[in-house]
């Protein structure tokens, strides 16, 4: 049985179709900026050039997208920055073309999901992916199964307070998205924020620029302090880390440091020994995640008595 996964990003759309064991057969990649100006018939319009080709081949389409999206039915309570899609049923929409059976699901929760199937997360009944990119995504697993939160707002991470006060609402993703370490290196640097990403940020390091290294550190200091936060409310077992910068042996080998920093610092140090601090890897799909992921909460939606198949 086959399976098309469809990840729409705000600049990208991703596909893929996969095997119900999460193998991807085949991928795509186009580049469809969906602005506030986009309409809901534009996003279909996408999504149906894509499901056409293999209509007949595959028995689902599983959709990743951003937004806090009741994963059950269908609803968007709001999209990211797809703002077409707030107060959309987006499988109503879809399913009004094609006959076959359509799932979303966040896609941060379908990062975790794919980390917990067959990733770096296999194994683990509590533990956390979180997505350090454009803002900062996530996903919560909890006795072995997907958390969403009472309004399927679980793992929206990048709302998060940091350092607020009535002066100025700081947030997390204000702090660790790739977004936040690129603007701050810029600044720091003189380098115009139009030949910086994520990627030159690290060349920079690797070439000895300390102005970047600076700005690293704190990076990894402010990630570390959210990531014991999250740690002592939650007491997971592992957390994953994902986003293209992850990718980078430096911020892991420095965000391990700040993590024993804390640990061993502590000021309530007598029950640190009580408290484990934050475990960290890496995401083991990166950029695939949302597709496997996808399918995989597709899989356990409309198939909730069938035992999904392990790699």
């Amino acid at each position: 049985m086959k399976y098309l996964a469809i990840d729409i990003g705000g600049t990208n759309v991703k596909f893929g179709l996969l095997d119900a064991k999460g193998k991807i057969l085949e991928r795509a990649e186009i580049e469809v900026p969906l602005s506030k100006e986009t309409s809901s018939s534009d996003f279909l319009d996408v999504v149906l050039k894509f499901v056409y080709p293999y209509e007949k081949q595959i028995e689902g389409v599983a959709i990743s997208m951003p937004g806090i999206i009741d994963s059950e039915s269908g609803y968007c309570l709001s999209a990211g920055a797809i703002h077409c899609l707030a107060e959309v049923n987006v499988v109503q929409l879809i399913k009004k073309h094609i006959n076959l059976p359509v799932t979303v699901q966040n896609d941060g929760k379908c990062a975790v999901l794919a980390e917990h199937w067959i990733g770096n997360l296999r194994g683990y009944k509590n533990s956390a992916v979180v997505l350090l990119g454009t803002g900062i995504g996530g996903g919560l697993i909890i006795n072995g199964e997907l958390y969403n939160g009472h309004n399927f707002a679980a793992g929206e991470m990048s709302f998060m307070l940091f350092n607020a006060s009535e002066k100025e609402f700081g947030f997390w993703a204000g702090k660790n998205s790739t977004t936040a370490l690129v603007r701050k290196v810029s600044e720091k640097t003189d380098i115009p924020l139009s030949k910086l990403n994520g990627r030159k940020v690290f060349e920079l390091i690797e070439e000895g620029n300390e102005f970047a290294l600076t700005v690293l550190e704190e990076f990894c200091e402010d990630l570390a302090s959210q990531l014991y936060s999250l740690q002592s409310l939650l007491d997971l077992e592992m957390f994953a880390i994902g986003g293209g910068i992850s990718k980078q042996p430096k911020l892991m080998e420095i965000l391990q440091k700040k993590i024993d920093y804390y640990n061993d610092n502590h000021p309530m140090e007598s029950y640190m020994s009580f408290i484990p601090k934050p475990k960290v890897i890496t995401c083991k799909f990166y950029n695939d995640s949302n597709l496997i992921g996808a399918v995989y909460h597709h899989l356990k939606l409309t198939s909730k008595h069938t035992k999904i198949k392990d790699m």
